[in-house]
């Protein structure tokens, strides 16, 4: 039954991005305009979208919701870990939607020439427009596909992973996903991250996401010598074979596993 939920919060969240997706394209592809667009010299979006407390929680809860259900804390490091996640979330879409704080303050300390408007949020695609290389609906296009397929890709991991695990019980994985990277689930949620710093960075979230990393990997390194005790040398072999985050193109055998 939890199997089938999570499945479907992850049906979701793929239409979602790929909805996201579709709008960024279609923007590229000149059949779409984003937002309300004034005419003149420069375009610029005009619609101002933030104090929207409601769509803040609403989007807190859906990455929370999403992600607790493939990550589900079962010790108390682990819930001090998704803590730091839940502060990255909060931080970020309390900007996005509630109050513009990264805005105000290059606006105001470095003379930054930055409207209000809502597609002023996506810095990246600012950074862009203003270095000349796309227009201002051109680069939000730009960014909102680019973070879009880093957000789905951390999805799909994330939820790779947990399929593999959730159907182990209790057994050594090393097949799927797992014969690529060791930590899969914990490598969708870093990437998932980086989409959203992407689509939307602020100081606070920029400052947050070492962190953040940092406190997976470790939680990530505890995990390794739990599995250790528990495994013994087949573990410590899978260790030697598979790389802990990142994938290798190196060819190896696992067993009777080959690795790519």
């Amino acid at each position: 039954m939890r199997k089938f939920f999570s499945d479907f919060i992850a049906l979701g969240f793929i239409a979602l991005m790929a909805l996201a997706l579709l709008s960024g394209i279609s923007v590229l592809l000149g059949y779409e305009k984003p937002g309300n667009i004034e005419g003149g010299g420069h375009h610029e979006f005009t619609d101002y979208a933030y104090g929207k407390w409601g769509a803040t929680l609403l989007s807190v809860g859906i990455f929370s919701f999403f992600v607790l259900s493939f990550l589900t804390p079962l010790k108390k490091q682990n819930w001090r870990t998704m803590g730091i996640y839940e502060a990255f979330i909060i931080a970020l879409f309390s900007e996005m939607y509630g109050f513009p704080l990264t805005i105000y303050v290059l606006s105001s300390l470095f003379g930054l020439n930055l409207s209000f408007g809502h597609a002023e949020g996506h810095l990246l695609g600012v950074l862009i427009s203003k270095a000349g290389l796309m227009s201002m609906e051109t680069a939000w296009a730009f960014v909102m596909v680019t973070s879009s397929a880093v957000i789905f890709l951390g999805l799909f991991l994330m939820s790779k992973g947990w399929s593999r695990i959730h159907s182990a019980n209790g057994v050594l994985v090393t097949e799927g996903i797992y014969r690529y990277v060791r930590h899969p689930q914990y490598l969708g949620l870093i990437v998932m991250t980086v989409g959203l710093l992407i689509q939307w960075p602020t100081i606070i979230t920029l400052a947050m996401w070492p962190i953040l990393v940092l406190m997976y990997y470790r939680l990530a390194k505890r995990e390794e010598r739990e599995a250790l005790e528990a495994f013994g040398e087949r573990y410590e072999g899978y260790m030697r074979q598979v790389p802990m985050f990142l994938p290798s193109l190196k060819r190896r055998n696992v067993g009777s596993q080959v690795i790519l």
